[in-house]
């Protein structure tokens, strides 16, 4: 059996070792059967496996893991520059037509709230290799309800973030309730206190959830981009 502790990298045998993790818990069962609580490395998911199903990647390993990770997000950073680029030039070309005219334009506020501290670092070097303005917080995603309007009046952002982790709990199978899920209920109303402050959709766009979230109560609270739709990973 392998010798799996709290802090190694591992991945799952049973789903044909496709992501990275690190063990964060390892706990029995009700059969006695030793359990590993599992947290992404790249993907943000949290997981539980059986402790026989996981195999500890070598550390020579462990780099191609990050680099088959590293180069989507470096093709989708260089999707998103190539569209920014071509929009600069379709908003230089309207300046011409409007005979020496300037297009009003301005890269949006972002306001970041994460669950997670170390997802949220990478999400901010991906803010910055895209030169968008944001601040970061890091607030437990049952707390991120009651911060919401104070930090909305310090900041005031044209755009929201609010994730974290979420999925439906252990042992339910129903997607259409929201008490089935990790955090689900804390996002809906992080969202409805936003409204509260900010009721047009146009003038603070929010995108909330994390992977699996209940994402239809979420659009219904007032979010305009909600994840995930058929509860799958995000990147």
């Amino acid at each position: 059996m392998i010798n799996v502790r709290v802090g190694d990298l591992v991945a799952r045998r049973s789903y044909g070792f496709d992501v990275l993790f690190k063990v964060i818990d390892i706990t029995r069962n009700f059969k006695k059967q030793k359990v590993a609580l599992l947290k992404g490395v790249d993907l943000r998911i949290i997981a539980d496996s059986p402790v026989m199903d996981l195999y500890r990647i070598p550390v020579n390993k462990i780099d191609d893991f990050h680099r088959s990770f590293d180069k989507k997000i470096n093709n989708i950073i260089k999707k998103i520059m190539k569209e920014r680029k071509e929009n600069n030039i379709k908003q230089m070309q309207l300046k011409k037509a409007l005979k020496g005219g300037t297009p009003f334009g301005r890269s949006g506020r972002v306001l970041h709230l994460d669950g997670d501290g170390e997802y949220l670092d990478e999400c901010l070097k991906v803010y910055k290799q895209l030169d968008i303005h944001v601040v970061g917080k890091q607030i437990a995603e049952s707390e991120q309800p009651k911060a919401m309007l104070e930090l909305l009046k310090a900041y005031m952002p044209d755009i929201l973030v609010i994730t974290g982790h979420d999925g439906l709990l252990k042992g339910y199978e129903d997607f259409t309730k929201i008490s089935h899920y990790r955090n689900s209920q804390y996002f809906i109303e992080s969202v409805k206190q936003a409204r509260k402050y900010e009721p047009s959709m146009d003038d603070l766009v929010i995108f909330a959830g994390g992977c699996q979230s209940h994402y239809e109560e979420i659009l219904n609270a007032g979010a305009n981009f909600a994840s995930s739709p058929y509860r799958v990973l995000m990147e």
